[in-house]
């Protein structure tokens, strides 16, 4: 047996830690350390119940991908990609959206919200045994260009808890690893929240999110506890009530399509 695949086994009976670290900042409230190796995995949900939501946009929706215009609903993310001299769009394809070469955000801004997304790995792991945790498939959905949700191929690979598919990045792990296989369509059911700030710029109220992933709920009006970062825990910073939705590149050619907004009021 390759030593590879023997360390994936043990990792999956919890014998051996998967990648992370020990040496970033406690995040606030648990005993975890932000990425923690030691964090416990999530249990995988109930195969037989993970099905793709492919949802049609309701009446009033904005569609962001999968319209006649899902160009025009994106730009290039000028701070994502601050050495870019030009803007570069991602493909589309199929009524699909495919990652290329950098981030991208919405023309609209966004505050409380609905939304419905279809992703699909990159050829990854199953062909490339060098293509494995945070390597495999990574992006995300990044909330007011600033609150993440990862978007990850962890159906056979594993990396720290709180960088799995559909956590809260460096904070919180989904309930459930409900990834189906890779190359497969996955969808994501969402509620969100906007963080609420006094005119002093205090926090009244933490962004919140609500996912359901493939049919199963991964998170459940879980908070924020500052914007998303990696190997750190940045505080919540008072901004404007709406703001963009971004897509991350993060070197895969994730898939997107069926991509849908409802505002609330």
């Amino acid at each position: 047996m390759r030593l590879a695949h023997l360390l994936t086994l043990l990792a999956a009976a919890g014998l051996v830690a998967a990648e992370g670290y020990t040496d970033t900042p406690l995040i606030p409230g648990t005993t975890w350390h932000v990425h923690d190796s030691a964090r416990p995995q999530p249990p995988r949900a109930d195969a037989a119940k993970l099905k793709c939501n492919e949802a049609a946009a309701p009446a009033g929706a904005v569609v962001l991908v999968g319209g006649a215009d899902s160009a025009n609903e994106w730009e290039a993310d000028a701070v994502a990609n601050a050495k870019l001299k030009t803007p570069v769009t991602w493909e589309i394809k199929d009524g699909a959206m495919i990652a290329r070469s950098n981030g991208i955000r919405t023309k609209r801004t966004f505050g409380d919200i609905t939304l419905h997304v279809e992703w699909r790995s990159a050829a990854g792991y199953d062909t490339d045994p060098k293509k494995k945790s945070q390597g495999n498939s990574n992006s995300g959905i990044f909330f007011m260009k600033t609150y993440e949700l990862q978007v990850l191929d962890c159906s056979k690979t594993e990396t720290y808890a709180d960088g799995m598919t559909a956590a809260i990045y460096g904070q919180q792990p989904p309930a459930f690893n409900a990834c189906l296989p890779s190359r497969t369509w996955n969808s994501y059911d969402i509620e969100w929240t906007a963080p609420r700030f006094n005119a002093d710029g205090s926090v009244a109220s933490k962004a919140r999110i609500t996912v359901v992933m493939n049919g199963v709920k991964v998170q459940d009006g879980t908070e924020y506890i500052g914007p998303s970062s990696h190997k750190k825990n940045p505080p919540y910073v008072k901004h404007d009530a709406k703001l963009p939705l971004a897509l991350q590149w993060h070197g895969d050619a994730v898939e997107y399509r069926n991509m849908w907004v409802v505002e609330k009021k």
